[in-house]
């Protein structure tokens, strides 16, 4: 999400979601800030970082949709991209400077073998040019400034990872269905050792960050075109777009308006034989009142509490 900024004088409260197709060469908080600029909206912020060198899916959330982000970087993406073989880079991608190279090129086979060691619960070092804090700094601004550190190892989920294609004896293309935290520039270095030889990421592209596809995205150039057009907000999405896995639960207005003063609701019977008394404690649900989301409340003794307010 990045630092809070306060909002631009005469900024209008837009609440939503809007898909955009990331270019390249450009950080997701830059593409944040152009979309903010062209709907002149009072806050946003976006779904999951992107490098600058990757393209693809970037979700930005307006408005009330900010406080849903997190159940959106916590879900599944999809990746598509090219393995530069017989190169290790500084950065681990195509923006980096070689550092060391190989002549070892693995055949078809080869890949096709070595993927299944990387389907499941792994361990990946993440690269040291990476947001992740290293006693209260990032990693690429120690890397930057030529610092020795090591990142350890952590556990992430990939669910699906395969070949798509062989482009030259120099480039193969893969697609990869992950979870959170997973750094396709660190499965692109590993995939690579395990077969013997160095490599990169060549190129790097977003197709979906759970809910949002890429059929979904706009263009930053042509989201910016429109200007402060009904256009615009025509490709806005729903908050609860976000949350289309979580269960919603209708309330009364009553109800509703105790959720939102930070109260909890009692809305479950002590009955067993009533269905909605099964919901699981901890279950987070959508409470909704007229088709409206109200908050993100969690299931506790019978009970909802407010987890977020979502003043709609």
């Amino acid at each position: 999400m990045g630092r809070r900024r306060k909002p631009a004088p005469g900024a209008r409260p837009i609440h939503g979601w809007l898909v955009v197709d990331k270019p390249s060469g450009i950080s997701s908080a830059a593409v944040v800030a152009r979309v903010r600029k062209a709907l002149n909206a009072a806050k946003a912020g976006h779904g999951g970082t992107l490098d600058p060198l990757a393209t693809g899916v970037l979700p930005v959330a307006l408005g009330e949709a900010t406080k849903t982000v997190s159940y959106v970087m916590s879900g599944e993406k999809t990746y598509r991209f090219t393995l530069r073989w017989g190169e290790a880079r500084t950065t681990e991608d195509a923006e980096g400077e070689v550092t060391a190279t190989s002549e070892v090129r693995p055949e078809r086979q080869e890949i096709e073998a070595a993927l299944g060691d990387f389907v499941g619960e792994i361990s990946q070092v993440p690269p040291i040019f990476s947001a992740i804090k290293v006693k209260g700094r990032r990693a690429y601004k120690l890397a930057r400034g030529e610092n020795r550190f090591e990142l350890p190892p952590r556990l992430v989920t990939i669910r699906d990872l395969k070949l798509l294609r062989i482009l030259d004896p120099d480039h193969a293309e893969f697609e990869v269905i992950c979870g959170k935290g997973v750094y396709i520039r660190s499965l692109a270095r590993d995939l690579a050792a395990r077969l013997g030889t160095l490599g990169h990421v060549a190129q790097l592209r977003r197709t979906r960050v759970h809910p949002f596809t890429e059929d979904m995205a706009i263009s930053l150039d042509k989201l910016v075109a429109l200007g402060h057009s009904a256009a615009q907000l025509e490709l806005l999405l729903p908050v609860e777009t976000a949350l289309d896995d979580i269960p919603a639960l209708a309330l009364t207005e009553n109800q509703a308006e105790a959720l939102r003063k930070g109260r909890a609701v009692q809305v479950f019977r002590t009955d067993k034989s009533e269905p909605s008394s099964q919901m699981s404690e901890g279950t987070v649900v959508c409470a909704m009142t007229r088709g409206k989301l109200v908050a993100l409340a969690r299931v506790e003794h019978g009970e909802i509490r407010p987890v977020r307010v979502l003043n709609l």
